[in-house]
């Protein structure tokens, strides 16, 4: 898991809800995501910004290096599918998510 935003299980409100407006920063949401992530194919992306403007998690940024893409931080992202459905040009697809990419491999390599 990640630091920032780490709470215990006994601090979480019940029903893991997010009690108020802009407190969902102080919780690491992308650790809920479970074995896959939307990858986003930019040769098929026509720029259109719903990846943006759809996800309910604010989970895409403007690409800052390459204008009219979006970014997606991984930190906020649920895994709920929502861009992908929602992109006319079916440009994002899941992609599964190891965790030997993300923490290393689980021998100490």
């Amino acid at each position: 898991m990640a630091k920032e935003g780490l709470h215990s299980w006994e601090k979480l409100p019940l029903g893991c809800s997010v009690p108020e407006a802009g407190s969902a920063a102080a919780y690491n949401t992308g650790d809920w995501r479970s074995g896959r992530f939307p990858f986003t194919q930019r040769e098929s992306c026509i720029k259109c910004g719903l990846c943006y403007i759809m996800c309910p998690d604010i989970c895409y940024h403007p690409d800052p290096q390459a204008e009219g893409y979006y970014t997606w931080d991984s930190f906020y992202c649920k895994g709920c599918g929502i861009c992908i459905h929602e992109c006319p040009k079916k440009a994002i697809v899941w992609k599964d998510e190891k965790e030997e990419e993300e923490y290393g491999s689980a021998c100490g390599d």
